[in-house]
């Protein structure tokens, strides 16, 4: 996949209207999620990913590996992209699901294992949702469930 089937594909899944809001979305995330993890893993994470969009996760983070929850994942993909926290924090989830998609199972397992999944506010397990849930299906639009979009739950935002 290049650059453009990556951003075509998240335009079309978040139903977004231009290209250059999919591409914002997807640097918000990616540059967040590579403050995150370790400068290793975001190498790895990145390594099958289309250069301009490995760049997001590698290139345009100055200080990989610290220390953050889930809600100030959310607060800081929100003042990068622009988005209010909720559409934010799907937005997240849907790039996380076609990133899956994207790599090695071993390059992805890292990811979740960098990411501590447990019941209090550090729950990263909502970042893995879609994933979850069986990734995004073109028959569902960008809802795999059908309803509400994961991250537009009001519960733990």
């Amino acid at each position: 996949m290049n650059f453009d089937e990556f951003t075509g594909q998240i335009q079309h899944r978040l139903e977004l209207p231009r290209t250059g809001e999919a591409v914002r979305a997807i640097r918000a995330t990616l540059m967040t999620l590579g403050q995150r993890i370790p400068e290793g893993n975001a190498q790895d994470l990145a390594a099958s990913l289309p250069m301009e969009i490995k760049w997001y996760l590698t290139g345009a983070v100055h200080e990989h590996g610290q220390r953050f929850d889930w809600q100030e994942f959310v607060s800081r993909v929100s003042d990068i992209e622009g988005a209010e926290r909720p559409d934010a924090a799907y937005h997240a989830q849907v790039i996380v699901d076609l990133v899956a998609s994207q790599v090695p199972d071993s390059d992805f397992q890292q990811l979740r294992d960098q990411l501590p999944e447990s019941q209090n506010d550090e729950n990263w397990r909502k970042l893995f949702e879609v994933v979850d849930a069986g990734g995004w299906e073109e028959g569902e639009g960008a809802q795999p469930d059908g309803g509400t979009p994961l991250g537009n739950s009001s519960e733990g935002e």
